[in-house]
């Protein structure tokens, strides 16, 4: 087997207004971390993802004026380089975005005022006047990513919002449509926020924001979701005040999760660890200490190593993956305070 191939890490900085461009190059079990570049935005981005197929890469700020919120498609070289960006206007700031699976359509999710929005893009990846924009009055959605089969949305709300609203969805044409009933009813005090699919299996994961732990859910033949397990993972005792769950993922074989525990008014911030089991039910396996706020997370493109954003550390962090879904820290950036969303390519 050769030597792992070097990778890019892209990251926004909402305080200096550039887009963080970090060089990994695997060293055997460590990586080492160097910042390539640093581009300037002219715009606080926070929010960022990727173009599956083409060299782009989509940022947006998190808030703004209504249909003027600032964004740019960033273009990059073959080599993962920066070439070019061109900045755009956003009908709502989002705190997530994705593609949907045939790379039609841009979606975001706002925070502040809870709006969907579905972009339809180009041919060259570029994303036009909104097609959908779905507002059901609440505010504090937190993500939108769609199945392995692209046929639904699920959007989760947190706090006194909470809510899994569900619907069907039109790759072709970016229409959403509600199932009924439109709300999957997600346990109380949980606050699912962010979400991860099983690769083969219809499963739905969620770090549960409020509840400190992961919810799994099945996802019926008709889309519909039913709550499997909500997991609690602090020990016996101990308050969730000041403590919130922050981002998560699945890896790509579908065997371990990880999510953010972010220890905002305790000194508890950590890494949760859960194995899928054969049925697609979480067990969780332990938690890893990390640096203060921990909020993005990421994978490698070989899915060897975790990176993860500290927002109060003002670090990136590398963690490789052990074959027991055991994390341990290899390397280690400083960066700006505040920088959450990242991506690998």
């Amino acid at each position: 087997m050769g030597a792992a191939e070097p990778f890019h890490i892209y990251s926004p900085s909402s305080k200096e207004k550039t887009l963080w461009i970090v060089r990994a190059t695997p060293r055997g079990e460590s990586l080492a971390l160097k910042v390539s570049r640093k581009v300037d935005l002219d715009f606080p981005g926070r929010v960022i993802t990727a173009h599956p197929g083409k060299p782009l890469l989509y940022i947006t700020a998190t808030d703004g004026e209504s249909g003027k919120v600032p964004g740019a498609v960033v273009h990059l070289n073959k080599d993962g380089s920066y070439q070019k960006h061109q900045n755009l206007n956003f009908n709502d700031g989002a705190c997530y975005l994705s593609l949907d699976r045939e790379n039609r359509h841009l979606l975001g999710v706002s925070y502040g005022n809870g709006r969907l929005n579905v972009y339809p893009l180009d041919d060259r990846g570029i994303p036009g006047e909104a097609v959908t924009t779905v507002d059901e009055g609440k505010r504090e959605a937190h993500c939108v990513l769609l199945p392995p089969d692209g046929k639904n949305i699920y959007i989760p709300y947190v706090k006194g919002n909470l809510a899994l609203l569900q619907y069907a969805y039109d790759g072709k044409t970016g229409k959403v449509s509600p199932l009924e009933p439109r709300d999957a009813k997600p346990p109380l005090g949980s606050g699912p926020r962010h979400m991860a699919y099983h690769p083969s299996l219809p499963m739905v994961y969620f770090s549960n924001e409020q509840g400190i732990g992961l919810s799994s859910y099945r996802r019926e033949t008709n889309g519909q979701l039913k709550v499997e397990q909500d997991i609690s993972i602090l020990p016996p005792g101990m308050s969730k005040i000041g403590l919130s769950a922050s981002d998560l993922l699945i890896t790509p074989d579908g065997k371990f999760l990880f999510a953010g525990l972010r220890g905002h008014r305790q000194d508890f911030d950590r890494i949760a660890r859960y194995r899928v089991l054969q049925d697609g039910r979480a067990e969780f396996l332990g938690l890893t200490e990390a640096d203060k706020i921990p909020w993005g997370l990421t994978l490698s493109p070989d899915g060897r190593f975790l990176l993860v954003s500290a927002t109060a550390g003002a670090s990136l962090t590398a963690y490789r993956i052990f074959p027991d879904g055991n994390l341990r820290k290899v390397a280690s950036l400083a960066w700006d305070p505040r920088m959450s969303d990242l991506v690998t390519r």
